[in-house]
């Protein structure tokens, strides 16, 4: 089978977060969920919800809203999770997908966006890291917002959530014991800096 490039392809799936549109490439796109029952972790960061149980897998949920200094996402019938492969690297270079689920306020379409119709990211200034958005599409006149999931997260936020994971993957079986683990890797991220 041939390999995808992710950057040729020019479809997003939009979303709301806090009245606003954003997007995010469909190549990071897993699929799309209603909210099941989310297990709160301890000692996670605030932004992140808790983790959720995905046909066997663990998932953490990030709450992109919070992440953003936007408010918590409030649960309604609208709001989705969409589950996105990140991609990292490990501590010894190899890269691999870490698959993360994000609230969304509501999820709207997949849309396409053709590279010519994207401006760059604006320059609001040294204090403020805007790294993870893409660029601003151009969708019917309206900006949306395209955030680089890649970059959404920190080095330390994905080694928290890749170790967490890895923990779970190595063998917890229940909800309380995946919290537990990923609580675990959280306090050894912390110790460390």
């Amino acid at each position: 089978m041939a390999e995808i490039n992710r950057g040729e392809i020019h479809q997003y799936l939009t979303f709301c977060l806090a009245e606003e549109e954003y997007a995010i490439s469909v190549a990071n796109i897993k699929e799309v969920l209603g909210v099941p029952k989310i297990t709160r972790v301890p000692k996670m960061p605030p932004f992140m919800r808790g983790i959720i149980n995905l046909r066997g897998s663990v998932v953490p949920v990030l709450d992109l809203r919070k992440k953003f200094g936007l408010g918590e996402t409030e649960l309604t019938s609208q709001t989705g999770i969409i589950v996105t492969e990140i991609e990292a690297e490990r501590e010894d270079g190899v890269p691999f997908l870490l698959t993360v689920g994000v609230f969304s306020d509501e999820v709207k379409k997949v849309i396409t966006i053709e590279p010519a119709a994207i401006e760059p990211p604006p320059k609001i200034g040294i204090a403020i890291d805007t790294a993870f958005i893409r660029g601003m599409g151009r969708v019917e006149g309206e900006f949306v917002i395209i955030l680089d999931i890649n970059r959404v997260l920190t080095g330390t936020e994905l080694e928290v959530l890749s170790e967490g994971q890895g923990a779970l993957d190595a063998g917890a079986g229940s909800d309380t014991e995946a919290a537990e683990a990923v609580g675990e890797a959280s306090v050894s991220a912390d110790a460390r800096g």
